[in-house]
């Protein structure tokens, strides 16, 4: 007769079949931490249990290499033939597959908390929103894990989303909808409207200030909808009260639950004293090995991790514990510098894995990271800037650029703005993250001024006119108050504030930027013929620039850019003696055999249409260029000029294509892309009309960010003709 422990470790075993002979990539669950994980026990709890199914030949242990571990070959356990006969002979039902989305944790096996889960999960089949609060290590996760899954049981949905230190809107509705690119927690939460879905946000406390307030609007917005949210919270919480929510604290653990977490042979004395002392506190027991001695009794647990579990640590442990420590976010074990100490760490259960990122359990980390000295903390800081500097890729400047920030040295602006800026092009939640970081410690102005285009490219207006209102008076200040009036609609006051600017910016500086408003006020609108009052406009803007008057290497950029933006009209306008003449400019500026000439007269070839719809032959051509054109932002304009010469018959190769490229990252750091965005987030909600408001609510937002007034206005009146 197989005992409970016995009958937990096969069925947790027999997940994992078929890797019997593999010598690398075991999954971690078949480790002894992984079992001892999974199951909710200490790891010394495996060994008699073990030990009695490896003799009745139903598991088998050896030695091969761990997943994720980049270390020696450690212990792995594989259930055997026998011993599925036996766990199927004990009458113990297969695990289900159910729908699911995010970095969803692994089911673990916990001990109590019965009359928790249940009422968590009848508070959420009622409609309920639930912020689970309570000390770090206490079983938040594990617990709304169990709760995840009585209710996919009963055929919900789980979206899980867990978060670190550079988290914001976008990244969390990217774990939920398992889709990038979404920012606006109105569209957000359209999208997630749905009945008997679960949304699950794990570790809300690691969110930095700077995206707290965006992440509160979520919040807001999703309580408001059909789906149940279940937030996990380290408390004290960051939010002072959310509307909508049910708080409930869960604390330690009874004597008799705690006891299941500690090895079945220790004797009921010392069990008893050791969950006393520990407070029943469910990471705490499992940190407890036999080795140790009993703790003393009503040990504040923070005093038991400091005192014990990581003054038992080797050199090698600590190092790689202090490594983790000060990380702003989660590694990869191949990531570290001091690697060597991660098994001890994993043996003694201080890490957490997220697939194939690792941190400290998070009171192990505040622990440590709180007893090292401001002069130690600033030298490990140091230390590990110099390491991550030698390294390549935007993950490694933002690490990089966290220590250096951390260091306790006087900041080089000149090194710290290119160094943001880069990480913009690529994560733009992080380089918010580092530019605040960056005005806590200096208040230079050209940090303010990253700051603040840093929030009008991500749309956060409030953050924005924070920033702007502290720098000082001049143009650059009147032009950033100018964007910030259109991203808010206040078209009339964007535009005398340029002109109120304009008049004060050397000569170079004023066409340049007149080019760019130009080509932005050409993009502001919605796909449809363009008005001949809007052409006009801007011809005759165009005529007023006095280009001769640049400086040299700025002139030819600004040739091209007009020429470009004259074609584009000339052929919207089927004026073919302007197109051409254009076209001849350009064709002496880039060259007659350029990609960028072939783009540009297949796109003339879609505006010549009978009955709104291109030739079959021109829109073969565009099937073709599509398919070999490398540029993702030529790639896009190409697809939407496909789409809108098309009719409304659109091919089915074109909808796929166009459903493929939205997956792709599109920079916020540059106004174009953001425009581009925006379209793209529009043909979506074309393309999909079961989610058309939802994509076309994110539209309107990304039509904003790009200080598109007018294309957001004509959307909004588009959503509220379909409301």
């Amino acid at each position: 007769m197989l005992s409970g422990a016995e009958l937990r470790i096969l069925s947790h075993l027999s997940q994992f079949q078929g890797n019997e002979g593999a010598k690398w990539n075991i999954p971690r669950e078949q480790s002894l931490p992984g079992i001892a994980e999974s199951l909710g026990v200490v790891r010394s709890a495996l060994h008699v249990p073990l030990n009695s199914l490896e003799k009745a030949n139903f598991v088998i242990s050896r030695n091969a290499r761990v997943s994720g571990t980049k270390s020696r070959k450690r212990t792995v356990i594989h259930i055997t033939e026998k011993g599925l006969s036996a766990l199927s002979d004990s009458g113990k039902p297969k695990s289900r597959k159910y729908r699911n989305f995010g970095p969803v944790p692994n089911l673990s096996i916990i001990h109590g908390r019965q009359i928790e889960v249940e009422k968590i999960t009848e508070l959420l089949e009622n409609g309920k929103n639930i912020v689970l609060n309570g000390l770090p290590g206490i079983g938040k996760t594990s617990l709304a894990r169990s709760v995840a899954d009585s209710l996919m049981a009963k055929g919900w949905t789980l979206r899980w989303a867990s978060c670190n230190g550079d988290s914001d809107v976008s990244s969390i509705a990217e774990m939920w909808l398992g889709q990038p690119g979404w920012s606006s927690p109105e569209a957000i939460a359209m999208n997630l409207d749905s009945a008997r879905t679960l949304l699950v946000i794990d570790e809300i406390q690691e969110l930095n200030q700077r995206h707290l307030t965006n992440v509160e609007n979520l919040l807001s917005q999703i309580s408001n909808t059909k789906s149940s949210v279940l937030i996990m919270v380290r408390a004290p919480s960051p939010f002072k009260e959310l509307l909508n929510f049910e708080s409930i604290r869960l604390d330690g653990l009874n004597y008799d639950d705690a006891r299941e977490i500690l090895p079945s042979d220790l004797d009921e004395e010392s069990a008893f004293k050791i969950a006393e002392s520990l407070g029943g506190h469910p990471l705490a027991l499992h940190l407890w090995s036999p080795e140790e001695e009993i703790p003393e009794k009503v040990q504040a647990v923070q005093e038991y991790v400091r005192s014990t579990v990581i003054k038992r640590l080797s050199h090698e442990g600590l190092e790689t514990l202090d490594e983790l420590s000060i990380s702003p976010i989660p590694l990869n074990v191949d990531e570290l510098f001091f690697p060597s100490g991660a098994n001890e760490l994993d043996n003694s259960a201080i890490l957490r894995w997220k697939n194939s990122e690792i941190e400290p359990h998070h009171l192990i980390r505040n622990v440590r990271k709180n007893d090292i000295s401001i002069k130690n903390l600033n030298k490990l800081n140091s230390e590990m800037a110099k390491k991550w500097s030698k390294r390549q890729g935007n993950k490694a400047k933002r690490i990089e650029t966290h220590f250096r920030l951390n260091s306790g040295k006087d900041i080089d602006s000149e090194w710290l703005i290119s160094n943001i800026l880069e990480i913009m092009s690529q994560d733009s939640a992080a380089a918010a993250i580092i530019i605040e970081q960056a005005i806590e410690l200096s208040n230079d102005t050209s940090l303010r001024e990253t700051a603040s285009d840093i929030a009008l490219e991500r749309g956060e207006t409030d953050i924005a006119n924070l920033h702007i209102d502290s720098l000082p008076d001049g143009p650059k200040k009147k032009l950033r108050k100018a964007r910030l009036a259109r991203i808010r609609g206040n078209s009339k006051l964007a535009e005398k504030l340029d002109l109120e600017a304009i008049n004060n910016l050397d000569n170079d500086e004023k066409i340049k930027y007149e080019i760019s408003q130009l080509v932005r006020l050409y993009d502001d609108r919605l796909p449809g013929p363009l008005e001949s009052t809007l052409a006009s406009k801007i011809n005759k803007r165009i005529e007023s620039l006095d280009i001769s008057k640049l400086s040299l290497d700025q002139k030819n950029p600004a040739m091209l850019s007009v020429n470009l933006l004259k074609f584009s009209i000339a052929s919207e306008s089927q004026n073919l003696s302007s197109a051409a003449s254009a076209r001849s400019l350009l064709e002496s500026q880039l060259g007659y055999d350029h990609p960028r000439l072939r783009i540009l007269d297949l796109r003339s070839r879609l505006l010549a249409r009978e009955g709104n719809v291109a030739s079959p032959e021109s829109i073969e051509a565009a099937k073709i260029e599509i398919n070999k054109c490398d540029n993702l932002l030529d790639k896009i304009s190409l697809i939407h000029a496909t789409l809108e010469a098309s009719g409304q018959n659109y091919p089915e190769w074109l909808i796929e294509i166009h459903s493929k490229v939205s997956e792709e990252f599109l920079r916020e750091d540059i106004a174009a892309y953001r425009r581009i965005a925006a379209q793209k987030w529009f043909w979506r909600g074309v393309l999909e009309p079961d989610r058309k408001l939802s994509h076309w609510r994110e539209a309107l937002d990304r039509f904003r960010k790009a200080e598109c007034s007018n294309a957001a206005d004509e959307l909004l009146r588009k959503i509220s003709a379909i409301i």
